[in-house]
Formats: structure tokens, C-alpha cells, sequence
């Protein structure tokens, strides 16, 4: 707490209250962990530079097109695949060039929703010029099963897509370049909506997102179950949640824990992510203080350290802290936003795919007003208001 004060803001409630030994991203660097990813092969190929503006998006998209970067004589390429969740809803890539995103944001301290905002119009249209030149992939909508994402990806067709550094881009390089040595992926900034154009938003995962360990009313020996909780937070228990037994699974180096063979080439011919659960929790969440050196170490491959680099160059500071309605608040917004974002999904859809004109957007937005956005704005801002008077 004395290191990040602002953690304490973070896990406790409006009331003052805190009542769970919490899980925290001890580093700006654990934050950001998604972002564009561009073939850079076809790049090379095409003589093109990782883009960062739209225009510039849409430049290489279009080469991506046209230019047979796969090599096989096909006009198959899909130039970017896309996602709506991943892709607007987490990260904020395209969208946050207009300096919104497709969700409740925090704009110096007034919430605001994106999808009623004028800039969203012209993100809408964006997208909806590019799904008619065949930019986008055309069956995005349809598309549920992330098999399907591998197969496109791993079929050699995709110039671009979103992704985790690990999960996505480090997994698609471990799995192609066995076969196609060439294939290589790079993270590309999130693009900005014009040169020398304000710093665009991008992924960020709040350091508190609500996990965390409580003791329950009932439980035997609580104080012993606490100070067990509470060791976690120590040097001792921070080290062995996050790194395991010295000697074992990490061993210090110039003052640095760095993971044995045991994790980083396992014996037993465990993937990673899997050695370091049998060893440590630091994989996943849980009461404790999750390390840098542990994303750091996890991230083997140079092109994920410098993707992570890249994507957090993008402004976060429009992200709606973890905010908590009230239980009035709750109640009276709860059935407005499903049907909210069900209108809101289904007319992006619509406005992307040419389904509903452009045109329409303002229709589309009193459609929103009349569902009861503003009644859902009203209430996050309370909670808003209440989360940055916490102390």
C-alpha cells in the first residue's frame, strides 16, 4: 500500500469498508497484455511498414488484399480479422483513434458512452467501408468458435487480427514456424486517427478487477486462516506465490528470481503455463500481489516483449475504474443494459455490413435514449463520483 496508494482506493468500498485480501497487478507492465498483431512477413514482402494510423490501416489492408502476400496465386486473403468483443469492447482498437470506446468511459471525470457519441458514427463508417471492399473478413458476425480464428490464422490466411501476446501471438509462432519458418507475427501500435494525431486508447486491465479471498462467518480459526492470507502479501509468501521454491523452480541471479529448467524447458515436456501452475499460483489470480518478473519470464519470445512495449505506448487514461453501483442503482439499470447492448450488437452489426445506412445512426442513438442509457450513464457517474471521493 505505502508503494501504490492508490490500491487502497481501488479495493475499498464506497462505505470504507474492505472486505476481501485482494488479487493486484503489482506493474503497469501486467495491464496490457493485448493488442493488433500484423503478419510481418507480408509486410516484408510487400515492401510495408506496421501501420499506425488509419489510413494507414486501411493502405496495408488493401495491399493485403490485392497483392497475394500468402503467395499462392488465391485471392484469399483476409486483410483483418475481426472480433467485436476482443477487438472494441477489450482493447478499444480503431475506436479509441476517435478517442471513445464502445463501452462507459471515464472522460476527466464525467462518464460517458461511446456508442451514443458522434465519433462513433465515424468509426461505424470506417468499418463499414472496409467490410464493402472486402477489407474485413466477411463472415466476423457468424464466427463464435475460436477453432475457426486458428484454422484462418494458421491456414495462412490472415494478415491481421487482435490477440494476447501469449495465448495468440506467441502460440501461432510456436505452432507455424515448424513448418513455415517465415511466418512471423509483430504487435502493431494502436493506430491513431491521423499523423501527429492525439495518443488513441488502448487495452488496459485495471490493477483491482474485484478477485480476491474473504473468510466467511462460519469459518473455524479465522484468525489463523488471515494471517495465512497475509502471508502471501510478505516478501516470503509474495515470493514463493509468485516464483515457488528457491532452488527449485527459480533460482536468484544478480538479485533477480529467474525460473529454472524445471518451468522454462520442463522435464516432464509441460507447457509453461502448466509447469507453473504445479508450482506456483502466480499464473492465474488469487489473495496476492502478482510480480512483473513473472510476465516478464512468460513472455519467451522477443516479439511478445516488444508487443507489450508497443500496445502500452496508447492512452488509458480514459478507463472507468472498478466502479460499484448500489443495489437501487443496480436494480434500475441492470435490464436496461442487456437490452442495451443487444440493440447496441445488433446494429453494429447492421451498420457494418451496409444492413442499415449510416444515416440512420441518429434514429439508432434515440432508439438508445429511449431504452434508458442516460438513466444507466446517471447511475455510473454517481458511482463514479463516490469511487474518486474514496480515501
Amino acid at each position: 500500500m505505502k508503494d501504490h496508494p492508490e490500491f487502497k482506493k481501488m479495493i475499498t468500498t464506497d462505505e470504507g469498508n474492505i472486505y476481501v485480501m485482494p488479487f493486484l497487478l503489482g506493474d503497469e507492465q501486467l495491464s496490457v497484455v493485448n493488442g493488433p498483431i500484423f503478419r510481418q512477413d507480408w509486410l516484408d514482402k510487400l515492401n510495408l511498414k506496421v501501420p499506425t494510423t488509419i489510413p494507414e490501416w486501411e493502405t496495408v489492408l488493401t495491399a493485403f488484399r490485392d497483392k497475394d502476400p500468402n503467395g499462392n496465386g488465391k485471392k484469399d486473403e483476409i486483410p483483418f480479422y475481426m472480433n467485436l468483443y476482443g477487438d472494441f469492447d477489450l482493447n478499444h482498437l480503431f475506436v479509441g483513434a476517435w478517442g471513445i470506446t464502445t463501452d462507459f468511459y471515464n472522460d476527466n471525470g464525467k462518464v460517458k458512452y461511446g456508442p451514443i457519441q458522434p465519433e462513433y458514427k465515424a468509426f461505424l463508417a470506417t468499418l463499414a467501408r472496409w467490410y464493402k471492399n472486402g477489407l474485413i473478413d466477411k463472415d466476423y458476425a457468424s464466427i463464435t468458435d475460436a477453432k475457426l480464428k486458428d484454422n484462418k490464422i494458421l491456414n495462412n490466411q490472415v494478415g491481421a487480427y487482435s490477440g494476447f501476446a501469449g495465448s495468440s501471438l506467441g502460440r501461432y509462432l510456436t505452432l507455424v514456424q515448424e513448418t513455415n519458418p517465415s511466418f512471423s507475427l509483430v504487435g502493431a501500435p494502436y493506430p491513431k486517427l491521423e499523423e501527429g494525431g492525439a495518443n488513441p486508447l488502448g487495452q488496459y486491465t485495471n490493477p483491482f478487477t474485484g478477485y480476491g479471498a474473504a473468510v466467511s462467518a462460519g469459518a473455524k480459526n479465522p484468525e489463523q486462516i488471515v494471517k495465512w492470507l497475509d502471508y502471501k502479501y510478505g516478501e516470503e509468501g509474495h515470493m514463493l506465490i509468485n516464483f515457488g521454491i528457491e532452488g527449485e523452480s527459480y533460482k536468484m541471479e544478480n538479485g533477480y528470481p529467474k525460473y529454472t529448467d524445471l518451468i522454462m524447458n520442463n522435464p516432464d515436456k509441460l507447457p509453461m503455463s502448466q509447469a507453473m501452475a504445479k508450482y506456483f499460483q502466480s499464473g492465474w489470480n488469487g489473495p496476492f500481489v502478482q510480480d512483473k518478473r513473472v510476465i516478464e519470464q512468460y513472455y519467451t519470445i522477443p516479439a511478445q516483449r516488444e508487443a507489450q512495449k508497443t500496445w502500452a505506448q496508447a492512452d488509458h487514461s480514459k478507463q472507468m475504474p472498478s466502479i460499484a453501483l448500489n443495489a437501487d442503482e443496480s436494480s434500475k439499470t441492470a435490464s436496461i443494459m442487456n437490452d442495451v447492448k443487444t440493440y447496441r450488437d445488433e446494429m453494429f452489426n447492421k451498420f457494418v455490413m451496409g444492413a442499415e445506412p449510416i444515416e440512420n445512426f441518429d434514429k439508432y442513438v434515440k432508439t438508445l435514449e429511449s431504452m434508458g442509457i442516460e438513466e444507466a450513464i446517471k447511475a455510473r457517474q454517481a458511482a463514479l463520483d463516490r469511487y474518486l471521493s474514496r480515501k
